[in-house]
């Protein structure tokens, strides 16, 4: 499935890290080439539409299998807007969702444990480049890295960095999913081609100011072999994530999952059911969406349209 040493070059150390650099010119010069943008050919295709199809963690895991997958790469990115101030007021005891606890873990947290244990079985190296979005430093436009010159080894690392971050991050605003989205095509295009997987994890919906960026970002995101899960934390709403999730025209292939975290691990269910459940709604499309990829030909090819998209330096 392609060769591994391709991505652990650039994510060791800064100088080969393209998208891990502090400069402000580098990062406009990505937006005016993001913005250039295009709009596939594909919207009729026979992938524009992917169903749930399974019932059981297995089951997802052997359809992987099956469909050739022998590894895939984690990509993260945070929701740091304000809106996480008040967007637990029911399904977190009113509580800002970003709040740190020494005995119990906030939503972030425990989405981020739950898919990259998942995952973790089809990641070969471990290392997971993270980002943070929606603060006072990158607003509706960039996004700024966990560290400056490397990324975490491991969800366990990404768990301690996130949370050696939080008190350091002002919130801000607004919701734009576009700039996280771009810097995972930007990786996936580095890795010279590479299965991504792109974690999103978010409180609430983009505003309508916001939406068609990132619904381009999207069509541009399915030229390559980048899959897209927007997990969902907090009170909503999500109905124009449900929307995305089903109904973007133009792409290659449907390379977008919504779940909703608050519905799932609400339920009257024992712990480790829930969490099965959650996996389960996030990574069920995988299977397709990676032999769709494989059909389409992204695989181990550098795109000609070029998303270049660079990292500010982390607030700590």
């Amino acid at each position: 499935m392609g060769n591994k040493s391709t991505k652990s070059s650039l994510s060791r150390g800064s100088s080969s890290s393209n998208y891990l650099q502090n400069s402000s010119s580098q990062s406009q010069m990505g937006n005016s080439s993001i913005s250039r943008g295009f709009q596939s050919s594909f919207s009729e295709s026979k992938y524009s539409r992917i169903a749930d199809n399974y019932n059981s963690l297995d089951e997802v895991t052997t359809a992987l299998a099956q469909a050739g997958l022998e590894s895939s790469n984690l990509i993260v990115g945070i929701d740091f807007t304000k809106s996480n101030e008040w967007s637990g007021q029911k399904s977190f005891n009113n509580k800002c969702l970003h709040s740190i606890n020494k005995t119990s873990r906030n939503p972030y947290e425990q989405a981020i444990s739950i898919i990259g244990r998942t995952l973790s079985a089809f990641d070969e190296d471990n290392l997971i480049p993270c980002f943070g979005f929606g603060d006072v430093k990158t607003n509706d436009k960039h996004v700024f890295s966990f560290y400056k010159d490397k990324v975490c080894n491991g969800f366990e690392e990404v768990l301690s960095r996130y949370r050696d971050l939080v008190p350091h991050v002002c919130l801000s605003g607004p919701t734009s999913f576009a700039p996280i989205i771009d810097m995972a095509s930007t990786i996936v295009h580095q890795s010279g081609g590479q299965y991504h997987v792109l974690l999103i994890i978010a409180d609430g919906q983009v505003q309508k100011e916001q939406e068609q960026e990132t619904i381009n970002a999207i069509v541009r995101a399915s030229e390559y072999p980048l899959s897209i899960v927007l997990v969902g934390v907090g009170d909503g709403p999500w109905e124009l994530m449900k929307k995305f999730d089903d109904n973007i025209p133009h792409r290659a292939f449907d390379n977008f999952q919504f779940v909703n975290f608050t519905e799932i691990t609400s339920k009257d269910l024992p712990e480790t059911k829930r969490e099965t459940e959650f996996a389960l709604s996030a990574l069920m499309e995988i299977p397709s969406q990676y032999k769709a990829t494989v059909e389409l030909g992204l695989l181990s090819s550098r795109n000609n349209k070029t998303v270049e998209k660079v990292a500010l330096p982390p607030p700590f």
